[in-house]
């Protein structure tokens, strides 16, 4: 079997070229606000199902949530961001809730850094692609598997946009 990637998706693709232009258009609250929420509705989960008593990861979320809603400083949210990295850190040779555990970090970082919010779907990609299809499959099915998870994240993002947002995000993407 081959090496598994941590992240999986083509930044030159269609949807990732998408989601940048999209991202670009949106506020910094926005932007986190929804990939907190993308990232817990389709990769927590993978986590979760593998590690049921490990609460780091939904600690950091909750935190972050509350940051976003005014009931935190962004001081008391940063150790929380670095518990949910320590904890997919300490997951090699669990390829599918690593990337599920670097995903929420990186979609809870979003907070800190709007950019996140397309680096994040890079591992969202590879947890989903691996839960969906194991971890014996040939890098052609996981990057279609990612290709399709990066197009569902398009359309979530595209419902949660904000028309004619009017403190959109300044992002130099260095790609």
């Amino acid at each position: 079997m081959a090496k598994l990637r941590k992240m999986l998706g083509d930044i030159r693709s269609a949807e990732c070229l998408a989601l940048m232009r999209l991202i670009e258009t949106q506020s910094k609250t926005t932007l986190a606000n929804w990939a907190v929420a993308y990232a817990c509705g389709h990769y927590l989960p993978i986590f979760q199902r593998a590690f049921p008593d490990d609460r780091r990861l939904e600690a950091m979320t909750e935190a972050c949530r509350d940051y976003l809603s005014g009931g935190r400083k962004l001081a008391e949210v940063k150790p929380l961001l670095r518990d949910g990295a320590q904890a997919a850190r300490e997951l090699e040779g669990f390829p599918a809730e690593q990337a599920a555990a670097r995903a929420v970090a990186a979609a809870c970082a979003a907070v800190q850094t709007p950019a996140n919010a397309l680096g994040f779907l890079f591992y969202g990609a590879a947890a989903s692609a691996y839960s969906e299809a194991g971890l014996s499959q040939p890098p052609e099915t996981y990057d279609l598997l990612a290709g399709r998870e990066l197009g569902r994240a398009l359309e979530s993002l595209r419902d949660a946009a904000v028309p004619g947002e009017p403190n959109p995000v300044h992002i130099n993407w260095n790609c």
